[in-house]
């Protein structure tokens, strides 16, 4: 099935994995969040790994251990989660990246370009505290 977007699963990992963290009152391990998102364990840690690099989350090891936030759940959004996965959004007229263009007129009429700054600006709009009661 074709689908005209779609988030790598590490980005779903990533994003409902937070949510999961943020929730919780004590320390959610790798195994819960695999559980809970149907992933493998293996990306689960991976993912969580970068997430760890990339300032968001605590790391505690041993059988006790898991992750917490370093910050607010305010303060964080789906795009600040996102882009720590899949690197920055690209915001681009032509849906080729092409510099010259055959037709007068762009045939897509910019919708790779709208779409593109509307799931933007959602991600950006939506951080962790709004999905504690999910």
């Amino acid at each position: 099935m074709s689908r005209i977007l779609r988030l790598s699963e590490a980005a779903s990992i990533a994003i409902h994995g937070m949510i999961l963290v943020a929730r919780s009152d004590k320390l959610v391990n790798v195994n819960q969040i695999a559980e809970l998102t149907s992933s493998s364990r293996h990306h689960v840690a991976k993912v969580f790994q970068r997430l760890g690099k990339e300032d968001f989350i605590n790391s505690s090891r041993g059988p006790s251990g898991g992750f917490s936030l370093k910050m607010a759940p305010a303060d964080i959004s789906f795009l600040d989660i996102y882009e720590a996965i899949e690197g920055k959004i690209t915001i681009t007229k032509c849906p080729l990246d092409k510099p010259i263009c055959p037709f007068k007129k762009c045939i897509f009429k910019n919708v790779i370009k709208d779409l593109t700054l509307e799931f933007r600006n959602y991600m950006e709009e939506q951080t962790l505290d709004k999905f504690l009661d999910y």
